[in-house]
C-alpha cells in the first residue's frame, strides 16, 4: 500500500467542470447585453474575480491545509457558520429581495451565508459521526442529535425562505448519517416527517403549492408559473442533436428567465445540443463516482464522512438543477454547481473541492 499525491482523476473533472462552466457562463450572461448592459459588466466581473479567481485560490489553499485540523474546530465551524446565516436578518446588512432574507449586503459586495451553513453542517456532522462511532445506530448518540441539527438547520433556512437549500442539506446529511452508520429506520422516520412538513410547508406557502401544481401541469399556466419551464423546454429542444452552436442561443435574449442562474442548463442545452447536455451529466455522474472512490478509500471516518458530503451535496443540487429544467423534477430556485452566476456558490464549492483534494492524498492505493 501506499499513500498518493492527490486523485487527479478527480481534480481533472473538476478542471473540465471549471472551464466548461466559465464558457457556458460567459455565452449566457451575453442576454444580459440586450437589457442592461451595465449589470452585464458587473456580473462578468463579480463571476470572474470573486467566483473564479479567488475561488481557485481558496481551492489551492483548502488543499493546502491538513483536513484533520476541520475536525478539531468542527463545532466553531459550525457555530460560526450558523451565525453569519443569522445575520441575514440583521437590520443594515441584512439583505431583502423579492421577500426572501438570503443575502448579507456589505456595501458594494455581497454574499449568502447559506453556502457557508453547508460546508460548516459537512463537517460538524461528520465530526460527530466520527467520534460516536457504533453509538450513531442508537437513538441518543445517533438519530437525536441528527435530528436536532437537522431542525436547527430547517428552521434557519425555511425562516429566510430558503426551501431548496434545506432540501439538498437534507439530502447531503441523510446520505452523511447512513455512511456514518446510522439506522435505514430513522431515516424512514424522518422521511416520513419530512413528506408531512412538505405538506404543511405547501398548505401554509403557497409559493411550494404554485411549483407543485406547476409540475403536475406545467401548461396550465404558461404565462405565469408554467412560464419558466415552458421557455427551458423550448430552449432545450430546440437544441436539437448538437446545439445551435457557441453563442447562438435565442431564449436567453429577453425569453428565458434567469438565463445566467437556475436555467442555465437550459441555455447550454440550446447551444450545444442534446450531446453536450449529456456530456454536462456525464461530467458531473464521473465527479460523484470518484469521489466515492475516494471517500472508499480514506482510512479515517471523518475523511470518509466529509468527502461523502461534499460529493453528495454537489450533484444532489446539479441533478436537481437539471432534472428541474427538463420537467422531471419540479421548478426550483437551484442553480448549476461549476456553472451558474454566483460568486459566493463557485468560491464556495471550488474551496469544498479544495478539501477534497486534500482528503484525497490520504487515501490508500494498491
Amino acid at each position: 500500500m501506499r499513500k498518493v499525491k492527490v486523485d487527479i482523476p478527480f481534480l481533472i473533472s473538476v478542471i473540465v467542470l471549471v472551464v466548461f462552466g466559465y464558457i457556458i457562463f460567459t455565452s449566457a450572461s451575453f442576454g444580459l447585453l440586450s437589457k442592461q448592459p451595465i449589470k452585464y459588466a458587473d456580473v462578468a466581473l463579480r463571476q470572474t474575480i470573486f467566483g473564479l479567481i479567488l475561488g481557485l485560490l481558496a481551492c489551492f489553499v483548502a488543499y493546502k491545509i491538513d483536513y484533520k485540523i476541520y475536525r478539531k474546530y468542527s463545532l466553531f465551524i459550525f457555530f460560526i457558520s450558523i451565525i453569519v446565516t443569522l445575520l441575514v436578518f440583521a437590520p443594515i446588512i441584512g439583505m431583502e429581495h423579492g421577500g426572501a432574507h438570503r443575502w448579507i449586503n456589505l456595501g458594494s459586495f455581497s454574499f449568502q451565508p447559506s453556502e457557508l451553513l453547508k460546508i460548516g453542517f459537512i463537517i460538524f456532522l461528520s465530526a460527530w459521526l466520527a467520534r460516536v462511532k457504533d453509538k450513531s445506530q442508537t437513538f441518543k448518540y445517533g438519530f437525536l442529535p441528527f435530528f436536532l441539527m437537522i431542525i436547527l438547520v430547517g428552521a434557519i433556512l425555511l425562516k429566510q425562505p430558503d426551501t431548496d437549500t434545506f432540501v439538498i442539506l437534507t439530502i447531503t446529511g441523510f446520505s452523511i448519517f447512513l455512511v456514518g452508520g446510522g439506522k435505514w429506520k430513522y431515516i424512514f422516520i424522518m422521511t416520513i416527517l419530512g413528506i408531512m412538513v412538505l405538506v404543511s410547508l405547501a398548505i401554509m406557502k403557497p409559493y411550494i403549492m404554485s411549483r407543485i401544481s406547476t409540475f403536475i401541469n406545467p401548461s396550465a399556466n404558461s404565462l405565469g408559473s408554467g412560464y419558466q419551464i415552458q421557455q427551458s423546454l423550448i430552449a432545450i429542444g430546440s437544441g436539437g442533436a448538437f446545439g445551435r452552436g457557441f453563442g447562438q442561443s435565442i431564449q436567453k435574449f429577453n425569453v428565458l428567465p434567469e438565463p445566467i442562474g437556475d436555467s442555465i442548463f437550459a441555455v447550454a442545452s440550446e447551444e450545444f445540443g442534446f450531446v453536450g447536455g449529456v456530456i454536462i451529466i456525464s461530467i458531473f455522474v464521473f465527479f460523484a463516482l470518484r469521489g466515492f472512490k475516494i471517500a472508499s478509500r480514506v482510512p479515517d471516518v471523518f475523511g470518509r464522512l466529509v468527502v461523502t458530503g461534499i460529493v453528495i451535496m454537489i450533484t444532489s443540487q446539479a441533478f436537481v438543477n437539471i432534472g428541474a429544467m427538463a420537467g422531471i423534477l419540479p421548478l426550483s430556485g437551484i442553480t448549476l454547481p461549476f456553472i451558474s452566476h454566483g460568486g459566493t456558490a463557485l468560491f464556495m464549492t471550488l474551496f469544498e473541492v479544495g478539501i477534497v483534494l486534500n482528503i484525497s492524498k490520504s487515501m490508500k492505493r494498491v
